[in-house]
C-alpha cells in the first residue's frame, strides 16, 4: 500500500471540498480510501492522505494533480508526497 499526503491552505473549505468530492482530474481514480484532516485552529488547514494499491498507482494519482496545476489554485501546497507505512499504533 502507498499513501499520497498533501497539505493545502484552502480560502473556503466548504467549496474545496465540494471541488474535491468531484475529483475532476481523477486523482482518486485508483485509490482504496482517503482521509481528510482540518486544522483545530484554522480550519482552512486542510490534509489529504489517499491510499493506493501500489507505488505505480500513487505516482500516477500524483502526477495527474501535479499535472492539472489544481494545487496552484489553493493558498498554498506542501505535497503530494508519496509515502508508506512505517509502524502503527492504536489504542
Amino acid at each position: 500500500m502507498a499513501l499520497m499526503v498533501t497539505r493545502v491552505k484552502v480560502a473556503n473549505f466548504d467549496e474545496w471540498k465540494a471541488m474535491f468530492d468531484t475529483d475532476p482530474v481523477r486523482a482518486r481514480e485508483q485509490a482504496t480510501g482517503y482521509r481528510i484532516l482540518r486544522g483545530v485552529e484554522d480550519p482552512n488547514e486542510v490534509y489529504v492522505q489517499v491510499e493506493f494499491p501500489s507505488d505505480d498507482a500513487a505516482r500516477e494519482a500524483r502526477g495527474r494533480l501535479l499535472d492539472s496545476g489544481v494545487l496552484d489554485r489553493q493558498l498554498e501546497h506542501h505535497g503530494p508526497s508519496l509515502v508508506e507505512e512505517a509502524d502503527v499504533v492504536r489504542l
